[in-house]
C-alpha cells in the first residue's frame, strides 16, 4: 500500500484509516442502520486485522465509548505499527454528549486517554467541536492547551475536527491537520482543503460515506482523488469490507 504524507506532521498514513466509532459505542448514531456492538474477541478481531491489512492510522476519541480502552488492550502491543489519533473537547456519558474546552478538562481528558490507551506520547489529537467552532477557537483554553502539550512532546501533532468552512479556516492558523466532512454531496470544504495542503497542513477526511448514505465504490474514490487528502476514515465492523475498501483506495 502506497502511504501518503500527513503534510507537516511527520506522518505517512495509509490512504484507508481506520475509524474505531463503531467498536465502543452504538448510541445516538447517525448511520442509516443500528449495530450491536463488537464482542471483546470480535473487536480484537477487526483492530489487529485492520493492521495486519496495512490500515496504519487508527482514528478514535473519548467520545467514542469504549472504543479507546479497546484500542489500548488490543493493539498497544503493536504501538509502532500505526498513526494514532485521538480527541478532546467532548465526552459521551449516560446517552449524551457533553463539551469542555476548558485547560483543566483537556489536560484531564488527554491524562485519561493515555491511560486507556496505554500511550505515553498521542500522535494527533483534534479539538472535537460541539459545532460552535469559531466561538471554541476564539473563547476558550483549549488551541493554547494543545499547542503547551504539543510543546511538552505528549502530543505530536494537534489538529481541528470541526463542523463549518470558517472554523477550518480558523484552525489554519494553528493546526498541524484538519479532519473535515467531505463527499459527493457535501463539497463545501473544498477550498480550504486546497488552502491547507498548500499550508502543509494534513487533511484526513470524515464521514466521505456519508454516515453510510453513499456507496463505497463511488465515494472513496471521489474523496481520493482530491491531492490535498492524506486519508479517509472507514468505520467497519466487517474485515471484508474493509479489505475492499483498501482495493478502492489503490
Amino acid at each position: 500500500m502506497v502511504l501518503r504524507r500527513l503534510g507537516r506532521t511527520g506522518f505517512q498514513v495509509s490512504p484507508i484509516g481506520f475509524g474505531a466509532f463503531k467498536i465502543g459505542r452504538n448510541e445516538q448514531i447517525k448511520y442509516p442502520q443500528g449495530y450491536d456492538l463488537p464482542d471483546d474477541d470480535t473487536a480484537d478481531g477487526l483492530l489487529n486485522g485492520a493492521l495486519d491489512l496495512g490500515v496504519n492510522l487508527i482514528d478514535t476519541a473519548p467520545a467514542y465509548g469504549i472504543s479507546e480502552e479497546r484500542i489500548g488492550r488490543f493493539i498497544s502491543h503493536r504501538r509502532g505499527e500505526f498513526v494514532l489519533s485521538t480527541k478532546v473537547g467532548e465526552t459521551f456519558e449516560d446517552g449524551r454528549s457533553t463539551y469542555d474546552f476548558s485547560k483543566k478538562a483537556v489536560r484531564d481528558s488527554i491524562s485519561r486517554s493515555r491511560k486507556r490507551l496505554k500511550s505515553d506520547v498521542l500522535d494527533i489529537v483534534f479539538l472535537h467541536s460541539s459545532g460552535e467552532d469559531l466561538k471554541i477557537i476564539n473563547e476558550t483554553d483549549v488551541v493554547a492547551t494543545l499547542q503547551a502539550l504539543r510543546d511538552e512532546g505528549i502530543i505530536r501533532a494537534i489538529g481541528f475536527s470541526g463542523k463549518t468552512v470558517e472554523g477550518a479556516k480558523a484552525a489554519l492558523s494553528w493546526a498541524d491537520a484538519l479532519m473535515v466532512e467531505y463527499h459527493l454531496n457535501d463539497r463545501s470544504h473544498e477550498a480550504v482543503m486546497d488552502e491547507a495542503a498548500s499550508a502543509d497542513i494534513g487533511v484526513v477526511v470524515k464521514k466521505a460515506l456519508a454516515s453510510g448514505f453513499l456507496n463505497a465504490q463511488e465515494a472513496i474514490g471521489f474523496v481520493l482523488s482530491n491531492p490535498a487528502v492524506a486519508s479517509v476514515i472507514v468505520g467497519s465492523l466487517n474485515l471484508d469490507h474493509l479489505r475492499a475498501n483498501l482495493r478502492l483506495a489503490n
